[in-house]
């Protein structure tokens, strides 16, 4: 599950409550294809789903039907005579509605020149400045991404709120004992992994790469990683691969000769994350570009070492202790997966303290807050 759909499925049903609780409420419009199940099974009685014709698909589709939704959605409050005090949306355009919106922005990727199309970052510059000085908030992931809006949008300064992640979605799973990292559980204490489809833990645990296959995620200082140095377990890409960099990526990895060391699955179901977790010796996360950067809680909550790229969001998510590198730099990659591939015990323990105090509790009510102040102006 990407951050997005993490984000949402976590924090509406958490957040509805809130609202409930205060004399509110909450409606979602959905897409054309409806509420992903994982989100409506868990919405409160008393959340309103309205179904629209708005698409599901990419930001072109999404850009072209979902103001419609939007003003029809707000018309037909108007007329049953319970007009919304507030809307939120994660996507752009926003029309002119009448009534405060905020703004969710999980990243600036869209601005970056070396990862974004032209037209799309042409569109970006001049969209983006526009929607956030009519916000009433603008809603944020990280610190460091409190830090760049600021920084690029000085006007929006004011107006800009940070809403956490968490990490309590995860249930620290049982890890077995690796020749490459320590002992946490007992083996005969492990979860069956049969149904994953693929093989995990043993003395060939692998190096795991948790997240969707894009150009900005610098997957290809993996490959070029492995390439240099052959004592580095195999790796194993889990994620929907975006447009070609699927096929970019394999053809990089027999460029190289390591095609055999590096296995690309696709994505899984949510419920094998603990066992999937629960199987590697390490994650690695190589990101140039990250809002926040949810792996890097999931590893830590699970016991799992974990080697990032020193990208500020990143660093920002990882506890103290976790190994780094630059993104440009195999070489250091390769140290900083040996570190992780051995870290100690006491920095494990130390790293699932860390992330427990991420929950999304803490998200929800930040998000309460932010919504009940912008309502307010």
């Amino acid at each position: 599950m990407g951050g997005v759909r993490r984000q949402a499925t976590e924090l509406f049903p958490r957040v509805a409550q809130l609202l409930q609780a205060a004399g509110g409420g909450l409606d979602l419009i959905a897409s054309k294809r409806g509420l992903p199940e994982d989100l409506a099974t868990r919405l409160p009685a008393g959340v309103r789903v309205i179904a629209s014709s708005a698409a599901a698909g990419g930001p072109l589709a999404r850009a072209l039907s979902e103001p419609r939704a939007l003003r029809a959605s707000l018309k037909a409050a108007q007329f049953r005579g319970v007009p919304y005090d507030l809307v939120h949306t994660g996507h752009l355009p926003v029309p002119n509605l009448g009534v405060p919106f905020t703004l969710m922005l999980h990243d600036l990727r869209d601005l970056n020149r070396g990862l974004t199309p032209l037209l799309r970052r042409k569109i970006a510059e001049r969209l983006i400045p526009k929607t956030l000085e009519r916000a009433a908030a603008i809603l944020t992931v990280s610190n460091a991404m409190v830090h760049d809006l600021a920084e690029r949008f000085p006007t929006s300064k004011p107006r800009i709120r940070l809403v956490p992640h968490g990490s309590d979605h995860v249930i620290p799973p049982k890890r077995a004992d690796t020749v490459h990292g320590p002992k946490l559980q007992p083996e005969e204490e492990q979860p069956d992994r049969g149904t994953l489809g693929f093989e995990t833990g043993g003395i060939d645990a692998p190096i795991l790469y948790l997240g969707h296959l894009e150009r900005r995620k610098n997957l290809e200082l993996l490959l070029e990683t492995l390439a240099l140095d052959l004592s580095l377990p195999r790796l194993l890409l889990v994620g929907l691969p975006k447009g070609n960099e699927g096929r970019r990526l394999a053809r990089l990895a027999r460029q190289l000769g390591i095609q055999e060391r590096v296995q690309f699955h696709g994505p899984v179901e949510e419920e094998h994350l603990p066992d999937l977790l629960a199987g590697a010796g390490c994650m690695v996360l190589p990101s140039r570009l990250e809002g926040f950067g949810i792996p890097v809680l999931e590893a830590h909550r699970a016991g799992l070492p974990l080697a990032i790229a020193r990208t500020p969001a990143l660093v920002e998510a990882a506890a103290p202790n976790t190994p780094g590198f630059p993104p440009d730099d195999p070489r250091e990659c390769a140290r900083a997966l040996h570190a992780a591939l051995n870290q100690p015990l006491a920095q494990l323990r130390d790293a699932q303290r860390f992330a427990a105090k991420s929950t999304w509790d803490l998200g929800a009510a930040a998000l309460f807050e932010a919504w009940c102040e912008a309502a307010a102006t």
